[in-house]
């Protein structure tokens, strides 16, 4: 979510996090770039008119980079040329303000629909391949048996990038609203460990002291 208006953004992140999302909330060009190099996204909420530019430079970025994110473009400026700069800059949608918070929440919805194909997709990491479309790990030995729960933790920390995963976060991700006490997650990360032989097999899976886990490749 990339807004300057603090109370916009602050309302918009909050519903967006009711509806059942994960949202990162940006001020600026400069954070919004720092967090989809840092993770990748669904969809990008993006306000056109920032403090340090214009919010389709960031779209033109994405788009460049072969980013598949999906944006939704928010501005005061309903202008068919503007309309049109946004589209070629690579946005799929585009919400004039004042607008409506339902319409907002709808079109996010739709977007993320949009977006789960090429999202699940098939990741490298060290000696293996994982397919999430086939929820399947494959190494030189040929496929890894995982449970559910430990691929779901697999593709979480996967699709986060180098960043860091926070422990409640890998809770609300892998087990929803089942209440599991935290150091299940520990539990599971070292189940993965030895499965994948993580310390031999080209990547790393590194615990952050007080916060959670990451993947380092």
């Amino acid at each position: 979510m990339v807004e300057d208006d603090s109370s916009l953004r602050l309302a918009v992140t909050d519903n967006l996090e009711d509806e059942g999302y994960v949202v990162v909330a940006a001020a600026s060009l400069a954070a919004a770039r720092s967090a989809v190099t840092a993770q990748p996204f669904d969809v990008v909420v993006l306000d056109l008119m920032l403090p340090d530019g214009d919010g389709s430079a960031l779209c033109r970025e994405l788009r460049k980079a072969g980013n598949a994110a999906r944006v939704l473009m928010l501005t005061a400026r309903t202008l068919e040329d503007d309309l049109v700069k946004g589209f070629e800059a690579g946005a799929d949608d585009y919400l004039a303000k004042p607008y409506r918070l339902r319409e907002l929440l709808a079109r996010v919805a739709a977007l993320g629909r949009r977006a789960g194909s090429p999202l699940a997709s098939t990741h490298a990491l060290g000696h293996y391949q994982v397919d999430e479309t086939k929820r399947t790990v494959t190494g030189p030995s040929g496929a890894v048996e995982l449970t559910r729960k430990e691929f779901d933790l697999l593709v979480c920390l996967l699709r986060a990038g180098d960043a860091v995963v926070k422990r409640d976060d890998i809770l609300d991700a892998v087990w929803g609203d089942v209440v599991v006490d935290t150091h299940t997650v520990d539990n599971f990360v070292s189940s993965l460990k030895k499965k994948l032989k993580a310390d031999s097999s080209g990547f790393e899976l590194k615990t952050v002291r007080g916060v959670g886990f990451r993947l380092v490749r």
